[in-house]
């Protein structure tokens, strides 16, 4: 192993760099180091490089979302071994807290726990990265299963399995998602495991509507506007969607997420905001909705891994560029301005 290595460091708000850095280390005994075989940007990166991620601490290494091989291990890690090829989880949770034992992991009390690589310790935009509580942290992947295949599995893949897992939905259900970017794509998916009666998606992007169709992910896919609350009304004798899950994170998709749910419906949130939302309570009173959100509690890699093999879900789709890490920048500067049809960059190492 080297001693430096290449990786992209936010410096401060509106600033990432490309620079040299150390090659990490092991600091306990849960941790592992893995050698990042596969990488890739994330909307929640670009919310960092803006500002809008107060936890996050200039200096830090960026990158939650990645694959790679097992390198070295502490004393105490039992479930990886060097030489496995791993995904790795958006969560760092120790496994034994309150909330950890009751799979709200987001929330562990650990220093290191929640969303912590990428945000308030190194990530994996670099070509190696520190994995603490490696036996919570890293899922081995199933063989068969390519990279490509399993670069989501850890973040955008485990927040539309979360979405879909606490929305509760039923084989009655209509289901309305908004947006179908990535984490709406996979969103869209994982409900589709639960076998609702109908899926319809909202989403601006026509190439996006599309490729929701041709992939089968939703039954209609219509542009924001009247054209939704038409088909639900048709589909549902005027109640509206049973459930709603908001994956866009717009500036009105919130209000247009309790809207188009029908009273005493679910609407969960699973995008991240950059502004406050305003929750009109005199205006949704008597509604009776049924509100859930927060960030991912991504303890079911290994099941959707699992999916994966299976056949069951497959986000490679999303994958639209691929970049080398030495034109990183060049993939960002991509990824902020939505040029070229892109979705996700796949970035090598």
């Amino acid at each position: 192993m080297t001693q430096t290595m290449r990786a992209v460091v936010y410096q401060r708000t509106g600033l990432f760099t490309l620079e040299e850095r150390p090659v990490p280390r092991i600091q306990t005994p849960t941790d592992a180091i893995v050698r990042v075989t596969l990488a890739s940007i994330c909307s929640s990166d670009l919310h960092i490089k803006g500002g809008f991620v107060p936890k996050a601490v200039p200096g830090t290494i960026v990158g939650h979302e990645f694959v790679g091989v097992v390198e070295e291990i502490g004393a105490q890690v039992r479930t990886v071994k060097p030489g496995d090829r791993v995904a790795v989880n958006v969560e760092t949770f120790c496994g034994h807290c309150f909330f950890c034992q009751r799979g709200f992991v987001n929330n562990c009390t650990d220093p290191s726990g929640g969303w912590a690589l990428g945000c308030r310790i190194d990530g994996g935009q670099a070509e190696y990265v520190r994995v603490p509580y490696a036996d919570q942290g890293l899922c081995p992947i199933p063989e068969g299963v390519t990279d490509r295949q399993a670069l989501f599995v850890g973040d955008i893949l485990a927040t539309g399995f979360w979405g879909a897992r606490i929305a509760e939905i039923g084989p009655e259900d209509t289901v309305l998602i908004l947006g179908a970017g990535p984490t709406g794509l996979c969103t869209l998916q994982c409900v589709l495991l639960r076998t609702p009666r109908r899926v319809l998606a909202v989403e601006p992007d026509p190439a996006r509507r599309a490729l929701a169709l041709a992939q089968g992910w939703a039954d209609q896919a219509v542009e924001p506007g009247p054209r939704a609350a038409e088909l639900l009304a048709r589909w549902t004798d005027g109640r509206g969607a049973d459930v709603v899950l908001e994956a866009a994170g717009g500036r009105d998709t919130f209000q247009t997420a309790w809207q188009l749910a029908r009273p005493n419906g679910t609407v969960v949130v699973v995008a991240m905001y950059e502004e406050p939302q305003l929750l009109p309570l005199p205006d949704m009173y008597g509604k009776n909705l049924t509100f859930k959100t927060g960030g991912v509690d991504a303890c079911h890699c290994g099941e959707i891994l699992e999916l994966i093999a299976a056949g069951r879900l497959n986000a490679e789709p999303l994958i639209t560029h691929t970049y080398p890490l030495d034109q990183v920048m060049e993939a960002y500067e991509l990824f902020e301005q939505k040029g070229d049809g892109v979705l996700k960059i796949a970035v090598q190492p």
